[in-house]
């Protein structure tokens, strides 16, 4: 859908055009974000998942799903494949473990945190947290 690469977003379900929308807010912020439609979540594609960890520093995945759906398969495939042992960062942002009031569709979403701008600030403080130097933490000595 689009390509960049510093991040990725792997959306799953109708929220492709507010992580297309995100990842055009961030261009202006010089963080290049590639956007991915994972059309279906199963047969899991670990092929397009490998590929977007093998070229990115981080991956989100969206879903309008709650937690426990697509994005804690992906989390699971990824433990299971050795993927969590890359030293890239994760997200999943999904619907809250809450009761939401019925409203419109936006105006949910909007609560639930699923937002362009949601989603667009979950992968600004991924980079800020990449492009921040690591502190030397020495190792303690044994006695």
């Amino acid at each position: 859908m689009r390509e960049g690469g510093d991040l990725a977003i792997l959306s799953f379900g109708a929220h492709l055009a507010e992580a297309l929308a995100a990842a055009e807010m961030l261009e202006t912020e010089g963080i290049a974000v590639t956007v991915a439609d994972a059309r279906f979540a199963k047969p899991l594609d670990s092929g397009l998942i490998d590929l977007l960890l093998a070229h990115h520093a981080g991956l989100v995945t969206v879903e309008q799903g709650a937690t426990g759906g697509f994005g804690a398969q992906v989390l699971h495939y990824l433990a299971a494949s050795g993927g969590l042992d890359r030293g890239r960062m994760i997200r999943t942002l999904t619907l809250p473990d809450r009761f939401i009031d019925q409203a419109s569709p936006a105006e949910m979403y909007a609560e639930a945190g699923l937002r362009a701008a949601d989603m667009a600030e979950t992968l600004r403080a991924m980079a800020a947290r990449i492009a921040a130097p690591r502190k030397f933490v020495p190792k303690p000595r044994l006695i």
